[in-house]
């Protein structure tokens, strides 16, 4: 029997225009055997919540630039809770002030990543979060 492949959400919630390095990390999850789905820009939680759900993943990867982590983190996680997904884990990409990651680490987010992160970093701690 062959392992079932890891499924990723890729969402850039927001208005946030810049996508460069959510496609980076999707096609390097992609190299690494995952099946990735990219929502694409402006996504509302409740249209990442429900792009979740209905593709079954067992990660959400967020990209956010704006600084709107803090707003949109929380209710994505609620969002998940509600539709019965509080297994499905949250990881954070993006422009995120280091104060910010232990309450985002608090409400449930699994890992969170800078600019400049290494995707094989990512692409470990994404297998390691669904053992």
């Amino acid at each position: 029997m062959t392992d079932k492949k890891i499924r990723v959400l890729v969402a850039k919630p927001g208005l946030d225009g810049h996508d460069r390095g959510a496609k980076v990390v999707a096609r390097a999850l992609r190299d690494a055997g995952m099946e990735v789905i990219y929502t694409g820009l402006r996504q509302t939680p409740e249209m990442i919540a429900e792009a979740a759900l209905q593709e079954d993943v067992d990660i959400v990867g967020l990209s956010i630039l704006s600084g709107a982590h803090m707003a949109l983190a929380p209710r994505i996680l609620e969002l998940l809770k509600a539709n019965g997904q509080s297994k499905v884990k949250v990881f954070i990409g993006g422009i995120v002030p280091d104060e910010d990651v232990p309450q985002l680490k608090q409400i449930g987010v699994t890992g969170v990543y800078g600019p400049g992160a290494s995707t094989e970093d990512i692409i470990k701690d994404i297998k390691e979060a669904v053992k």
